[in-house]
């Protein structure tokens, strides 16, 4: 007795894909250019980042971790500072509740 075999017709697609032909037979709906140029114009746009096709050298991978590292470093600082300034009113706030419970007794 041999084994059923099960074929896929190439309209079919898994769970996830829906009815999508491109899952099958590999072909892409848009050009590679077309979506190489509406990430790049995306990126510049949100991020001011230009993309280089270009090798970078050390000095100026260097230049670019360091300009992240202080970024990194500012963000985590003002991130201290608001949760400081946030979290000394939640705390007073609460003593307050506390102290007014306690003096009910």
């Amino acid at each position: 007795m041999a084994r059923n075999k099960r074929r896929h017709s190439i309209g079919f697609g898994y769970i996830g894909f829906g009815n999508n032909q491109s899952v099958f037979n590999q072909t892409s709906n848009k050009a590679f250019s077309t979506l190489k140029e509406k990430l790049n114009s995306e990126t510049h746009y949100h991020y001011k980042v230009n993309f280089l096709h270009k090798k970078l050298s050390k000095a100026d991978k260097k230049v670019i971790k360091d300009k992240i590292r202080t970024y990194n470093k500012i963000r985590t600082q003002k991130t201290i500072v608001a949760f400081v300034l946030i979290a000394i009113p939640i705390f007073f706030i609460i003593k307050f509740f506390i102290d007014k419970l306690a003096s009910n007794f």
